[in-house]
């Protein structure tokens, strides 16, 4: 069985003298078409409301229940902020720059600002705070967990808006990443302006239609 996510590390922070602890992670870093979308959210040092025991990396929740927690969340937190870079500036800067791009925008966002951050995976080395990188964060730390739900559900809305837009690919079934269908109609119809040219699958369809 699946662990649940902790404040563990959130608790070792406060013990330290933070209060305002930021979980941050992303959603499409490992997509073939679409932006990066980093989450970052700040909840309540004593947190006591009964979907808590709900919460997981967003990647083991099923569409509904992300979009319910997605709400509870936001109600809930002292503050969220959300960071999207588009595909031009991953092509143009590679995803890792790309990612932390995402986070630093979303950490901009949220007001109050943090005193420390607790990341999924990497670490931020141009913000002056505390942090922690935490691999496999979104299944190991509660506040990044839900920053993997914000994240997650922000990132699908707006590839449902690129479906309207692009709507022969398939984008609001597989958001984007590269699923049998996804690159069926790739090597079909080619890539639509949102594909990411430097993914090698992406790339090596339009070297084949050179």
């Amino acid at each position: 069985m699946l662990s649940k996510p902790t404040f563990i590390e959130e608790e070792l922070l406060e013990a330290q003298g933070y209060r305002l602890i930021a979980g941050l992670d992303e959603a499409g870093r490992g997509a073939l078409a679409g932006p990066v979308v980093a989450a970052a959210v700040i909840l309540p040092c004593r947190l006591e409301t009964p979907w808590l025991s709900q919460v997981r990396d967003s990647k083991l929740l099923n569409p509904p229940k992300r979009e319910l927690l997605f709400h509870y969340i936001h109600e809930i937190a002292i503050s969220t902020g959300i960071g999207v870079v588009r595909h031009e500036v991953i092509d143009a800067q590679g995803i890792i720059k790309a990612t932390r791009l995402a986070m630093q925008l979303a950490i901009d966002q949220l007001s109050p600002a943090p005193e420390s951050l607790l990341i999924d995976y990497m670490l931020l080395p141009e913000v002056k705070l505390t942090q922690k990188g935490i691999t496999n964060g979104d299944g190991l730390c509660f506040s990044i967990a839900c920053a993997s739900i914000i994240a997650k559900v922000t990132r699908d809305r707006l590839m449902v808006e690129m479906d309207k837009i692009y709507p022969d690919y398939g984008l609001a079934q597989h958001k984007g990443y590269g699923t049998e269908r996804h690159m069926s109609c790739l090597r079909r119809l080619g890539p639509s302006p949102i594909h990411r040219r430097s993914f090698q699958p992406v790339k090596d369809i339009i070297n084949q239609e050179k």
